[in-house]
């Protein structure tokens, strides 16, 4: 949540400024703003409320000279969305700005003491408390800006990412983070540096990057190295790690689609490739994850798998434990990481928790993990960016590959992590020897076939587009499956809700008539997830409940299907597939359904309110 960029070094920097922001839209867009020095000494401060497109409006005219400066796009956690509570936040004296990821629990507290000694604050938001501490402790120990962001932090509780300027000093940057991200791209021979929440933002610049650790603070001047501090340990330096990070630019932009929800949701075929590209081989009938030959002993005798993850990353864990435990025979949890992280759960030593999250910052599954590993478990990470907060955590884990993904509601992200879900079950199996030969080789001959079948389902997108348009008047949507389709009803009411804002709950069918049935009546589109599967005659009669109630039946179908289609007012056909697969195919359409009814209703697709790409905070 929030997105931070900075620059410093010889070059005009707000332009690069602002195109990082819009590149780091996706983690707020409720208003956004930018610090910059300029050429005459000055420190010109712009905000406004809303888009980035609103910002560079604001400051048009203005002076934006300068080749150092801050910027953020925010999302409002303290203060209303306002051009007061945008960030960068000054300083009483008007020397320091500041911009800030994260939540400072203590920010009560300390505003408090700083109104005591004659502070004064413009905004509601914790971020201007901390800026205002950082200038209280920099002017009473008369410390260097770097050493006073150091001290001041010591007093902080709560998650944090900053950047922090002196227009008194010119030619340095002051950055920290703890428990919120923090990357800082490093230029051809120090002449300058870029200052990013994630790589996106600054990889056009420059493929060298500093990961910043929990409690590290970094000096960054012009024309000299990086300098790293941690705050336990002020004496010593860290030195810095750099990676070189390759990210395809024109896989940051729409490619000719009106929305990146809807390209990311058609890069899926290509997207499962990638993700198997080296690790599926189907002409030797073969699974290969090293994640699993550094770990063999630990994975093989693992007592119990623990999942950890929120939203869709959930989701996908629930269709994760199913297959787990039918190809391994080893019982797995799948917990909120929200709820995992506060009830002293029980973690044994053989035990392996697993981390989902498509950012890799995703604040409580970061903070679940560290519990885990602190209990002595394996930390097995499955997570789409590289370098992020918990693949540098993990024990072992296993990237997605999907690519970067814009769009604020989830898509190939979920597939994505399917997908490595059943190459791990299916590689652990085998080494187990818990799955037969024979269903192993068919898994894996299916799981080859699995693009092509999505491409197909793609060419529908004009029917679902116009069975779609059927929903843009309910106010309340069920959706409901079975087996591995009850976690897919989850994920497409949970895609409806996030972008078309129509209230919507998925359910296992067979619970309905434990209470959801009482809603339903010829208002109530109820969408049924029906493909042919062990319990197929289970949903049909599921099914016939909503019908002898006036509900109206959306179904998706295995394809020829007749039984389900006779009874549905609304049909869509998927390839057949095995049954353990089908979550990889029968999800596409209700990413399409929820695009479109969306679209249809004229909302923003890829941003829609309160909602944020990357949840740095709880």
């Amino acid at each position: 949540m929030c997105g931070i960029v900075g620059y410093i070094g010889t070059r005009d920097a707000f332009p690069i400024l602002i195109e990082g922001l819009k590149r780091l839209e996706y983690r707020g867009y409720d208003s956004a703003g930018v610090a910059l020095i300029g050429n005459n000494q000055e420190l010109n401060v712009y905000k406004e409320k809303g888009k980035v497109s609103n910002l560079v409006e604001r400051s048009a005219g203005h002076d934006t000279s300068g080749s150092i400066g801050i910027a953020h796009t925010r999302w409002a956690t303290h203060g209303e969305p306002s051009s007061v509570n945008a960030h960068p936040h000054l300083s009483e004296s008007g020397r320091l700005a500041l911009v800030h990821n994260g939540i400072i629990e203590n920010y009560a507290n300390i505003k408090e003491y700083l109104k005591g000694k004659g502070y004064h604050f413009k905004s509601s938001t914790d971020t201007e408390v901390l800026v205002q501490l950082i200038e209280f402790v920099q002017q009473r120990f008369h410390l260097d800006l770097g050493l006073a962001v150091l001290y001041a932090l010591r007093r902080v509780v709560g998650a944090y990412a900053i950047a922090v300027l002196d227009r008194e000093h010119p030619d340095e940057i002051i950055c920290a983070r703890k428990s919120s991200p923090l990357v800082v791209g490093i230029g051809e021979n120090s002449s300058e540096f870029f200052l990013a929440s994630d790589a996106l933002p600054i990889v056009g610049y420059t493929k060298h990057i500093v990961y910043l650790n929990d409690e590290e603070v970094a000096v960054i001047r012009r024309g000299e190295d990086i300098t790293i501090k941690n705050l336990a340990n002020s004496r010593d330096q860290v030195a810095p790690n750099v990676h070189d990070v390759d990210i395809d630019l024109d896989k940051l932009e729409k490619g000719g689609y009106p929305h990146y929800m809807l390209k990311e949701i058609f890069e899926q075929p290509r997207c499962i490739s990638d993700c198997m590209r080296g690790r599926l081989l189907p002409s030797e009938h073969k699974i290969v994850l090293s994640a699993i030959n550094l770990h063999r002993e630990q994975l093989l005798n693992a007592g119990r798998f623990i999942i950890v993850a929120c939203g869709t990353s959930w989701h996908a864990g629930l269709i994760g434990k199913q297959m787990i435990e039918q190809f391994c025979q080893v019982p797995v949890e799948v917990e909120y990481a929200s709820e995992f992280r506060y009830r002293n759960p029980v973690i044994r030593k053989d035990d392996v928790v697993i981390a989902i999250s498509q950012s890799g910052e995703t604040a409580d599954t970061l903070a679940a993990f560290a519990l885990a590993k602190e209990k002595g478990a394996l930390c097995f990470g499955i997570v789409n960016s590289v370098g992020s907060s918990i693949a540098r955590a993990s024990d072992t884990g296993i990237y997605i590959h999907v690519g970067p993904e814009i769009g604020v509601a989830s898509t190939k992200a979920f597939t994505g992590q399917v997908t490595v879900l059943t190459l791990f079950a299916l590689a652990l199996g085998h080494e187990m020897g818990t799955i037969s030969q024979q269903l192993y080789e068919e898994h894996i001959d299916e799981l080859a076939r699995i693009p092509e079948k999505i491409k197909q389902i793609l060419t529908q997108n004009d029917s679902i587009r116009d069975i779609a348009r059927t929903l843009t008047y309910a106010r309340n949507t069920l959706y409901m499956g079975r087996g591995m389709n009850y976690p897919v009803a989850l994920e497409g009411a949970l895609k409806l809700k996030e972008i078309s804002y129509i209230h919507a709950e998925g359910y296992p069918a067979a619970e309905m008539k434990h209470g959801p049935i009482a809603l339903v009546d010829e208002n109530m589109p109820v969408v049924f997830v029906a493909t042919h599967h062990r319990l197929y005659k289970k949903i049909i009669s599921n099914i016939q409940e909503v019908i002898a109630r006036n509900g109206r039946i959306i179904s998706i179908v295995t394809e020829g299907d007749q039984e389900v289609k006779a009874l549905s007012s609304f049909v869509i056909e998927i390839p057949e597939t095995l049954g353990t697969l089908v979550p990889l195919l029968s999800v596409i359409p209700l990413q399409l359904i929820a695009y479109h009814v969306a679209v249809v209703k004229g909302l923003n697709v890829d941003q829609p309110r309160n909602l944020a790409k990357s949840v740095t905070v709880e």
